[in-house]
């Protein structure tokens, strides 16, 4: 088929991409296990290849006239000791090599999950994260059944193949050697072909699975939205509809792999029957003895039962390595947004942050940013508003590195944020987004995220200026109280004063606040406002916000419309000119006094 020269050239991408985690660099003792575990395979081989001579032997003695049979005790206790040690050179070998695969299958899953953090916002956010964590699941499992098996099972039987035809060639002729090869040859030939043509089946229940994973991981998460519109049986649909196709899939892979079993059932049974048709010709012309035709019997009992199970063991490589393909395709995917050869750690002396005709587009057919140019001087606040699609909050995104300006720059204390490391400059800034996203852990732990390390006295000062520690407090077990899948437990001030906390705790020169209590109501965003307004004392601030009422006393406000700056200066003087800014505070203020009449015509019906 056309699909299969990719599907191969992906399986030895898959296997040269795993190699070097098998023998690391600068890992003495891991390499001295793997020289070690292939002694001792060999060592269990050639053992294993041995045992039927010595059970041929014994045979021989028993056999002929009654008076001459001698019970031969030395060659049966060889024959069980040999039978014994090679199963104690493999189990050796097992617990020799588990360090090496056990570090491995560690390593690459830590290299996948840091490569992921690495990549760009553009790449996540095209990306369901249900079907990348069960990527990386199933890719950290193909790997392992790929070392178990290919390694100490497909390897090592093949190895024995060629022992036991280079002993049957020696001992009687090259007819049971040629054709006890040719039928595994052929056993290989149609196990590889048909297992190649059934794989795409493989792929379709990956894609399918992954598929349902996402859905019910996204539906589950959305469980409150669900229910405000009653969708729970669309959910189930939609959730079934990915099964089905999976069912579908599953399906045609367990017919096909019937079929290959009952072919390959046909030509170990063929290649049995030639062979021991030949030693029984053999012994009725009495060139072998009945020990020599048991002793061709055992070899190929003993080659064909893990034979059998080699089939089984390559069908799962198979479907092992279109999963590590899979996993390590994510490993193969570019960074968008790199440190330079040259990057240096960030020097803030003030905090001044500056755009220089700043442009930027998600896309060439999408552009959002169109030359906007501003400073936020250090120690000083300038806030961002404008209307929905304006730009805003691109901008803290670019800030923050996430994406690289298409023209311009952005600049810190004069310095290009792109010559300097992405640590050091996201370490120089701290955000209090609009939607606070918290950990399914602690309060402290989710405060302590802002300085991982920090003392339980450091995250309480932090919450006592954030003006949450008297809430947290009240809960039955404090610090310890669990918030909750993405902090549902929590409020949204509470989840904001959490947040805000967090950037207390990480002591940022710069601080970003993005539409950081639009969500909020009246009354808990103004105690969210004197929160804020005292973590940005004497630092530089940037605030995006859609409630113009929040930004009043700002040293300069920046009005922007379609991706450039429309107006800018302070919230009297935008009022004074009668422009876009001072039309926008009209129609909140007109909203605003409209809210307020209905709230107390309520309260006055309701007294």
């Amino acid at each position: 088929m056309p699909t299969q020269p990719p599907s191969r050239r992906g399986d030895w991408r898959a296997i040269r991409a795993l190699l070097p985690y098998l023998w690391p660099r600068n890992a003495l003792e891991l390499r001295v296990r793997v020289v070690i575990a292939m002694a001792l395979l060999v060592l269990a081989k050639v053992t294993n290849v041995y045992v039927p001579v010595l059970y041929k032997q014994s045979v021989d003695a028993l056999t002929g006239t009654p008076d001459m049979i001698k019970v031969p005790v030395a060659l049966l206790f060889a024959y069980g000791l040999a039978r014994v040690s090679a199963q104690i050179f493999g189990e050796l070998r097992d617990a020799v090599f588990a360090k090496v695969g056990q570090r491995a299958i560690r390593n690459v899953g830590l290299q996948t999950f840091r490569h992921l953090h690495s990549l760009a916002l553009r790449f996540h956010l095209d990306r369901q994260t249900g079907g990348l964590s069960r990527a990386i699941e199933r890719g950290t499992k193909g790997i392992e059944f790929l070392l178990n098996f290919m390694l100490f099972n497909i390897l090592p039987t093949l190895f024995e193949i060629a022992l036991v035809c280079v002993v049957l060639w020696v001992l009687y002729d090259a007819r049971f050697a040629l054709v006890t090869f040719a039928t595994i040859a052929v056993y290989i030939g149609f196990t590889l072909g048909f297992t190649e043509w059934r794989s795409k089946y493989r792929r379709l229940m990956n894609e399918t699975d992954s598929e349902a994973n996402t859905k019910a991981i996204d539906s589950l998460l959305n469980y409150e939205t669900v229910k405000y519109f009653g969708n729970e049986e669309h959910e189930a649909r939609r959730f079934d509809h990915a099964l089905q196709r999976y069912e579908k899939a599953a399906v045609k892979s367990k017919i096909t792999l019937s079929v290959l079993n009952v072919g390959q059932g046909g030509i170990i049974a063929a290649g049995l029957i030639a062979v021991m048709i030949m030693a029984g010709q053999g012994v009725a012309a009495g060139r072998m003895s009945v020990g020599d035709f048991v002793l061709v019997n055992s070899y190929l009992i003993q080659l064909y039962m893990p034979l059998n199970f080699l089939g089984f063991v390559y069908r799962e490589i198979k479907q092992s390595l279109v999963d590590m393909e899979q996993m390590f395709s994510l490993l193969g995917q570019e960074r968008e947004i790199t440190d330079g050869p040259h990057a240096r750690a960030i020097e803030v002396k003030g905090g001044t942050v500056t755009f220089e005709d700043v442009q930027f587009g998600y896309g060439p057919d999408r552009p959002i940013l169109k030359g906007v140019s501003f400073a936020v001087p250090a120690g000083r606040t300038v806030a961002i508003v404008g209307p929905s699609g304006a730009g805003k909050s691109t901008i803290s995104r670019l800030l923050f590195r996430f994406y690289d300006v298409d023209g311009g720059r952005i600049t810190i204390d004069g310095q290009d944020i792109r010559d300097v490391t992405q640590e050091s400059l996201r370490a120089t800034i701290g955000i209090v987004p609009q939607d606070t996203v918290l950990f399914n852990d602690t309060v402290h732990y989710n405060i302590a995220y802002g300085r991982p390390g920090a003392t339980p006295e450091e995250v309480e000062r932090a919450a006592r200026l954030a003006r949450v520690h008297a809430f947290v407090e009240s809960l039955p077990q404090g610090y310890r109280t669990m918030v909750g899948e993405r902090g549902l437990k929590l409020s949204g001030g509470e989840k904001q004063r959490v947040a805000i906390a967090r950037t207390i705790l990480k002591s940022p020169a710069i601080l970003l606040f993005d539409e950081a209590t639009s969500a909020l109501d009246s009354h808990t965003e103004k105690e969210i406002q004197d929160s804020l307004r005292e973590v940005s004392r004497e630092r530089t601030t940037l605030i995006i916000a859609h409630r113009l009422s929040t930004v009043v006393d700002a040293d300069e406000i920046i009005v922007l419309e379609a991706g450039t700056v429309a107006e800018r200066g302070r919230h009297h003087d935008l009022l004074a000119r009668d422009g876009r800014y001072a039309a926008m505070w009209r129609r909140q203020q007109e909203t605003a006094q409209l809210r307020e009449t209905l709230e107390n015509a309520m309260a006055n019906g309701a007294g």
